[in-house]
């Protein structure tokens, strides 16, 4: 089956600062609610350190090989220094597109030249069967290559790529990668129980393209590498968008399930966390759940099951919110009396860019979110509804925010960090607003930080799942030579 490759452009809005709320003229019943909503999704300075206690005492369970979090070996080996230089391709295989990139490490230390183009991935490839989707994945990159190297592709050295692969894999070694299950409404056949690695070789063999496939790589992994290349102060990676996750750099001796391979103590390993799985079932909770999570949970395809992210991930915040308005208007009859709900009861029909929308809005009356309640849901709100849709909106992301910083905390205190810098990426945290302000007070109210100075500070990552991957690619060449071949599956196909 053929399919076109057509580059897609995309644009970023950008809004208006929020206004600050006003209670004035609000019925008491309303305002009696909102204290309620208050207490319910407020997490305090001492319930903060309880979660990142018992955080940090997850992720060692992980790293014995117990647990819930997984702390899934990498087997990114070293970290960046600034100085590695070559030309690496980059694969960013998502839920909707595909994204090649090209991505020249200069001489100058910590700079890169990128080239890149996305495609659109073919909704009929994603129930179709293995061959079709490698296929198609091998032509966008020969056309990538075509494209960007017209006048030089007969003589162009193999080039290593990194392949971001946004599934879950099991990975023993960094060129290796078996998918256990699709997600994202995925489900092509031939490629659940498969290491995607030969599968895609495969067909880039089959066009003779220039390509290796160097490494297979978690974005969060990504999001690390790709910040520390550029700032040598970063010591952990994270993600704040439809799920959550961390990464940072452990040393094999503190990494008792890797004990069997007799890795020196003191080499390095990045660990792919999967903390959204903190707190899951079987361990002591600590999470405080509300009688919203506990519903979004039980009907959840996965109950007691990556119970941290179902409270923070932007995948969740608008499930939160529709569950709370529904419970306030069906059972306590506070809300939009005497209207008809009916737009507003289908699950997940908001995300967290609604709640981002209502904490944006700049006017005082709230006009943006009441035309937008009107306009989608066909209800009508009034002003002390809007008010309380409002503060609504700020507790739950509010909370999301105190909650992912508990993470970032633990990982923190367990390796004994006392300042150092954060990468981080997601929807969540790059446009929903004061996210990043929420984390950095959390922290100080974690760590009892009292100058004026934060000590651990979160910024933007660069691009972890494009210059990430090929970094990553970089560094596995890089080891190669130096002798280090742990964790490779095929060391043979780099020529080295």
């Amino acid at each position: 089956m053929d399919y076109k490759q057509v580059p897609e452009r995309w644009t970023t809005r950008v809004r208006k600062p929020s206004r600050k709320g006003s209670m004035a003229d609000v019925p008491q019943d309303i305002v009696t609610e909102i204290a309620s909503l208050e207490r319910l999704f407020t997490v305090d300075q001492a319930k903060l350190k309880e979660i990142t206690e018992q955080f940090i005492v997850e992720l060692k369970d992980g790293l014995e090989g117990n647990g819930n979090i997984p702390m899934n070996p990498s087997w990114v080996m070293n970290m960046p220094d600034g100085e590695e230089t070559g030309r690496f391709l980059a694969l960013d295989m998502g839920g909707t597109n595909l994204r090649v990139c090209e991505i020249e490490l200069v001489d100058e230390k910590g700079e890169f030249d990128i080239i890149q183009s996305k495609y659109r991935m073919p909704e009929e490839l994603k129930s179709g069967n293995a061959e079709e989707l490698w296929d198609y994945t091998a032509d966008c990159i020969e056309q990538f290559i075509e494209y960007h190297h017209e006048d030089d592709k007969d003589n162009l050295e193999t080039l290593p790529l990194g392949f971001t692969f946004s599934y879950p894999a099991t990975q023993e070694y960094i060129d290796h990668g078996v998918l256990q299950r699709w997600t994202k409404g995925w489900a092509v056949e031939g490629v659940e129980g498969h290491d995607v690695v030969p599968q895609l070789e495969k067909a880039l063999r089959e066009r003779k393209l220039p390509v290796t496939i160097a490494a297979l790589v978690n974005d969060t992994t990504g999001t690390l590498v790709a910040s520390a290349y550029t700032d040598t102060a970063m010591r952990l990676g994270c993600i704040f968008g439809t799920g959550c996750n961390g990464a940072y750099v452990e040393h094999c001796g503190n990494i008792p399930k890797l004990k069997h391979m007799n890795l020196p103590d003191d080499m390095e390993m990045l660990i792919n966390c999967e903390y959204g799985a903190f707190n899951s079932k079987g361990t002591t909770p600590v999470l405080p759940k509300t009688p919203y999570d506990v519903m979004i949970d039980e009907t959840s395809p996965r109950p007691g099951q990556q119970a941290y992210e179902k409270m923070i991930s932007g995948l969740y915040l608008g499930e939160i919110f529709r569950l709370t308005m529904l419970d306030l208007h069906d059972n306590k009859k506070l809300i939009f009396q005497n209207q008809d709900l009916a737009q507003f009861r289908t699950p997940f029909c908001l995300d967290s860019s609604f709640l981002s929308f209502i904490e944006e809005d700049p006017f005082e009356n709230l006009s943006e979110t009441q035309d937008m309640f009107n306009d989608k849901f066909q209800v009508k709100a009034n002003k002390a509804e809007l008010e309380l849709c409002r503060r609504l909106a700020e507790l739950i992301g509010t909370r999301a925010a105190r909650l992912c910083a508990c993470g970032i905390a633990a990982i923190c205190k367990m390796k004994g960090f006392d300042s150092c810098h954060v990468g981080a990426d997601g929807s969540v945290f790059n446009k929903y607003p004061h996210f990043k302000q929420r984390i950095a007070k959390a922290l100080r109210d974690i760590l009892d930080w009292t100058g004026r100075k934060d000590p651990i500070v979160l910024s933007a990552s660069e691009d972890g799942s494009g210059v990430g991957a090929a970094l990553i690619a970089a560094l596995t060449v890089k080891r190669i030579k130096e002798g280090n071949t742990n964790g490779i599956q095929d060391v043979k196909k780099f020529g080295l």
